[in-house]
C-alpha cells in the first residue's frame, strides 16, 4: 500500500479504536499514530494466529488496523495512566 493509503487506513483504524476504547479521539495526529502502528501489530497478530496480515484497503484490512490499534491504545493508556473507560 501506498503512503496515502497508510495514513487513511491509520486514521480511520485509530479513530475507530480511540471511539471503542474510551469515547473520545485523541486527537487526529494521535490517532493516525495509533492507527498505523495499530495495523502493524494487527498484522503481526494475524500472521501469528494463522491469518494472513493486511494487504491492501479493504474490510478485512481495516478490521485487523481496528483489532491491532484497539491493543495499542490499550497499552497506551497503560503506559500513561490515564482511564480506559
Amino acid at each position: 500500500m501506498g503512503i496515502i493509503a497508510w495514513l487513511v487506513m491509520g486514521l480511520i483504524a485509530g479513530f475507530i479504536a480511540s471511539k471503542l476504547v474510551n469515547k473520545q479521539g485523541e486527537g487526529v495526529a494521535m490517532d493516525i499514530v495509533l492507527g498505523i502502528v495499530g495495523a502493524v501489530v494487527g498484522g503481526f497478530i494475524a500472521n501469528l494466529l494463522g491469518f494472513h496480515g493486511i494487504d491492501g484497503f479493504n474490510l478485512y484490512s481495516t478490521l485487523i488496523s481496528i483489532g491491532g490499534a484497539v491493543v495499542v491504545l490499550l497499552a497506551y493508556h497503560a503506559m500513561t495512566r490515564r482511564g480506559t473507560v
